[in-house]
């Protein structure tokens, strides 16, 4: 993988794990000569990441809407800084640069982010690595209502391969370079073309 994207807070929350996290990703890009494509930030989870990688000298490229682009909130260090017009068009351009997907602690923005790959990926308009770095178990409670959603009938057993989790970056990133997408199914196929 030469990029990924890094889904994560703009906020640093309450525990220092989660900051700690956040620097050993940017490390292991780093060591790994990964680029880093990420919301663009300089405050919270993404300002962290994009610090522990520009100090290494590695690539980050930021993708931020128009409407975030201010002085207090857009990284001014990053590799290359991508402005677009809305929040959608990011998950579009993101995409289009990277060979997988990873997502760190953060809110509403962040699961917003992960579900729209996840999805991408169930309905195989994308094949590509989504990894979960299940820090202090923050995950934990969206990985048990996946399970409701299966055991209620609303996603297939299968689709839950889909998402790669672990609690450390080496087994995550290890998982992500060992994982292999679900056959196409060509019913999908047809639906999405």
């Amino acid at each position: 993988m030469k990029r990924i994207v890094v889904f994560c807070g703009s906020s640093l929350g309450y525990k220092a794990v989660y900051k700690d996290a956040a620097t050993a990703l940017g490390d292991y890009f780093v060591r790994h000569q990964i680029g880093l494509v990420y919301g663009g930030g300089k405050i919270g989870m993404m300002g962290v990441l994009a610090d522990a990688i520009l100090e290494q000298k590695g690539e980050v490229v930021g993708v931020i809407p128009k409407l975030l682009k201010k002085e207090e909130v857009v990284h001014p260090k990053v590799s290359e800084m991508i402005v677009c017009k809305t929040m959608s068009e990011r998950k579009v351009i993101m995409s289009q640069l990277v060979d997988g997907y990873i997502t760190l602690p953060g809110g509403f923005g962040t699961l917003d982010e992960l579900f729209e790959a996840l999805t991408l990926n169930q309905l195989q308009i994308e094949q590509k690595p989504i990894g979960l770095l299940n820090i202090n178990g923050f995950f934990d409670g969206i990985l048990t209502q996946i399970d409701h959603m299966i055991a209620e009938g609303y996603i297939k057993s299968e689709h839950k391969k889909l998402v790669l989790v672990a609690n450390s970056v080496e087994t995550l990133m290890e998982k992500m370079h060992q994982y292999i997408p679900l056959e196409k199914n060509s019913i999908i196929q047809k639906v999405v073309r």
